[in-house]
């Protein structure tokens, strides 16, 4: 009889320090799930498209291209647009918030906000609360349309 196959969730964690990179992989693969990384939001993108996540952990501030403008380019990618996305940042959600409604100023459609905003540096425990509850959040809308 054969078992039935269990999908393990695969974070993609988008920082470029390696530090909180380095910090969130090992907290996700300790807790059952696999887990890239990349330094900016360029690479990031790049690993998103080749190999879409579960989930992806964005930073906020990077050199180059930064998070919200991976942000704005997942939200534009009809592949990735439905991948939950969690901002951390040390940047505060007030100032945040603000950058993103600039970011989205002047698009024909609004820019949705985040799944969820984290200020750095995050609780272990809360944010694999948090992880866990927007993959099974989006395991069950995924169930609901048959995907």
């Amino acid at each position: 009889m054969s078992q039935p196959s269990i999908s393990v969730p695969a974070i993609l964690v988008v920082d470029d320090e390696l530090n909180m990179r380095l910090f969130m992989q090992t907290l996700f693969k300790t807790s059952g799930m696999t887990a890239a990384a990349a330094r900016d939001g360029a690479e990031g993108l790049r690993k998103a498209r080749e190999n879409p996540p579960d989930l992806i952990i964005l930073d906020v501030m990077m050199p180059g291209e930064g998070g919200l403008l991976m942000y704005r380019n997942l939200k534009s990618d009809e592949r990735l647009r439905s991948i939950p996305v969690v901002m951390c940042s040390a940047v505060a959600d007030a100032t945040f918030f603000h950058s993103l409604r600039l970011v989205a100023a002047g698009r024909r459609e609004a820019l949705p906000e985040p799944d969820a905003y984290v200020e750095k540096p995050p609780d272990p425990e809360r944010m694999l609360a948090l992880v866990r509850g927007l993959l099974a959040r989006r395991a069950g809308a995924e169930q609901q349309t048959g995907e």
